[in-house]
C-alpha cells in the first residue's frame, strides 16, 4: 500500500527532527540558517506542513545533505533484510545539487548509491557534508572542482570527495551528464567524525 500524504508529511517531520538533532542545532538556529521561519520548521517536524522543493532545498543546505535525501529519510531498521533488488522505474527521485538524483536502494547500508542527471551550466553553491563520497562519470563530460582546482570529466573517470571537502560540477556546454555517486551513510559518517576527533593513530601503525 502507498503512504497516504500525511504519513509521507510525518515520516519527513521525523527525518528533519533526527537531522537536526544530530548536528546539535536548534529549530530557531535551523530556521536561521535556512532563511525559514522557526513556526513553519516547527509545523513541518510536526508533520503539519508541507514544504515547496524550493524550502526543501533550503532545509537540506543548511542541514550539509540534499532534498532527496530528506524525501528519502534516515533509515534506522538495520534488523530489516538488507538484500535488495531495485527496478529501473523504482526508486525515490528528488534534487541534488541543480540536478537530479535517484535514489538506487533503500538507506540500510552504509553507503547510499544515487544515479545523478544534469545539465546545469551554472557551478552552483559549493557543497560540503561530512560524509565520504565517490562518483564516476557514465555519461557526459563535466567539470568537477574540488578544493578550488577544476578537472574536466569523461566517462569512465571517477572522483573521491573527502568529507568537508568543498566541490560543485557542472556542464560547460550545457550537454546532459550522467554519473554514478555514492556518499556513505549518516550514522558511518557520524562514526567517522568521531574517530577522526578522538582516535590518534599510533607512530607504529603500518
Amino acid at each position: 500500500m502507498e503512504p497516504t500524504t500525511a504519513e509521507t508529511a510525518t515520516a519527513l517531520g521525523s527525518t528533519l527532527r533526527k537531522m537536526r538533532r544530530v548536528r546539535g542545532l536548534t529549530l530557531v538556529r535551523l530556521a536561521d540558517l535556512a532563511g525559514l521561519s522557526h513556526p513553519f520548521l516547527s509545523q513541518l517536524e510536526r508533520g503539519l506542513a508541507r514544504p515547496s522543493m524550493a524550502s526543501l532545498d533550503r532545509i537540506a543546505a543548511a542541514l550539509g545533505t540534499s532534498a532527496v535525501e530528506l524525501l528519502a529519510g534516515e533509515s534506522d531498521r538495520r534488523e530489516q533484510v538488507v538484500s535488495h533488488v531495485l527496478a529501473a522505474h523504482e526508486g525515490v527521485v528528488g534534487p541534488y545539487g541543480l540536478g537530479t538524483a535517484r535514489l538506487l536502494g533503500p538507506e540500510l547500508l552504509s553507503f547510499v548509491p544515487m544515479d545523478v542527471r544534469g545539465a546545469n551550466t551554472e557551478p552552483g553553491t559549493v557543497h560540503r557534508h561530512s560524509e565520504d563520497e565517490f562518483l564516476t562519470v557514465l555519461e557526459g563530460t563535466p567539470l568537477i572542482e574540488l578544493d578550488d582546482t577544476t578537472h574536466p570529466l569523461r566517462p569512465g573517470d571517477s572522483a573521491t570527495i573527502a568529507a568537508r571537502s568543498p566541490h560543485r560540477w557542472w556542464s560547460p556546454d550545457g550537454e546532459p551528464y550522467r554519473l554514478l555517486v555514492v556518499k556513505e551513510a549518516q550514522g558511518v559518517a557520524r562514526m567517522h567524525d568521531a574517530l577522526r576527533d578522538t582516535t590518534e593513530v599510533p607512530e607504529d601503525w603500518s
